[in-house]
């Protein structure tokens, strides 16, 4: 699962779960601001990309679907 980092790897300013804000592959989290001077990730040059926003946690998902969070391995027994 994703970790929602909540400040920017730059200016250590604030990011919200539900508000804008750039990752790299290794999930190097920057905001807006920080991100419009540059062309890669600073730390791993990877790709930057607008991080996906998340308006559930984790109880809400399994509620809604719990069928879906179990993994099933061919052959296994339920």
């Amino acid at each position: 699962m994703l970790k929602m980092k909540t400040t920017c790897e730059l200016c250590a300013g604030q990011l919200r779960n539900d508000g804008e804000a750039f990752i790299c592959s290794y999930e190097c989290t920057y905001c807006p601001a920080c991100t419009v001077d540059l062309a890669a990730c600073p730390n791993c040059a990877g790709e930057l990309v607008r991080r996906p926003t998340r308006t559930t946690g984790v109880a809400e998902i399994t509620r809604r679907a719990p069928g879906r969070l179990l993994r099933k391995v061919r052959g296994s027994q339920p």
